[in-house]
C-alpha cells in the first residue's frame, strides 16, 4: 500500500477582513519558477485587460503596475467598502493562468502572491515610484518611462516620475538585525 503525504502550505495572509474595504495594497505575483513569460507584449497586454476587468468588478483601481519578465508589481486602492483585494487577485491569477496554460501547456503563476497593506504613514506616491522604477533597478532600462509594461489606470503616471521626498522600502528589505 502506498503511503500518501499531506502537504500543508503556510497561510501567509491576515484574516480576510483585512482585504476588504477602502485600503491600499502593494502586491507582487511571481511566475512559476520565475520563468520570464511576462516579457511577451501580447501576453502582457492581454493580462492588463484581465487586470482592468477584475479591478473594476471588485471596486479597485490599479494606481501603479509593472510587468517584469518574471513577476508583476501592483499598487491598488479599494474604492468602496465592498472592495475585495483577495477576490481581485485570485480571479485575475486564475483567469490569466488558465489562458496561459491553454495556449502554452505551462503553469504561469506561483501558488500564492505577496501582499503588503499600506499603513497610513506609507505615502502611495513612494510605493508607485518603487514599482515604476523596478526596470531601472534591474538594469533593463535607463529610465522608467522607457519600460513598455508599466503604467497606471488612474492617472498620467509619467507626471509623477520624480523621486519622492520619502523613499519607500518594501517590508522584505527591512533588516531585523542591529
Amino acid at each position: 500500500m502506498r503511503e500518501t503525504q499531506n502537504f500543508h502550505r503556510k497561510n501567509i495572509r491576515l484574516p480576510r477582513a483585512h482585504y476588504v474595504g477602502r485600503q491600499w495594497y502593494f502586491l507582487t505575483a511571481c511566475t512559476q519558477g520565475r520563468a520570464p513569460h511576462l516579457g511577451k507584449p501580447e501576453l502582457v497586454y492581454r493580462h492588463l485587460e484581465l487586470l482592468t476587468e477584475q479591478a473594476r468588478k471588485n471596486s479597485l483601481v490599479v494606481v501603479a503596475y509593472c510587468f517584469m519578465p518574471d513577476h508583476l508589481h501592483l499598487l491598488v486602492n479599494g474604492m468602496s467598502d465592498d472592495s475585495n483585494c483577495l477576490v481581485f487577485m485570485g480571479v485575475f491569477k486564475q483567469r490569466s493562468g488558465f489562458e496561459f496554460q491553454k495556449s502554452s501547456g505551462a503553469r504561469l503563476w506561483q501558488y500564492k502572491f505577496y501582499d503588503h497593506i499600506l499603513r497610513p504613514q506609507d505615502p502611495w506616491e513612494s510605493v508607485a515610484w518603487y514599482i515604476w522604477t523596478n526596470p531601472v533597478r534591474k538594469g533593463l532600462r535607463a529610465c522608467p518611462e522607457q519600460w513598455p509594461f508599466s503604467g497606471s489606470q488612474s492617472m498620467d503616471w509619467k507626471q509623477l516620475l520624480r523621486p519622492p521626498s520619502s523613499p519607500w522600502t518594501p517590508p522584505w528589505k527591512h533588516s531585523t538585525l542591529t
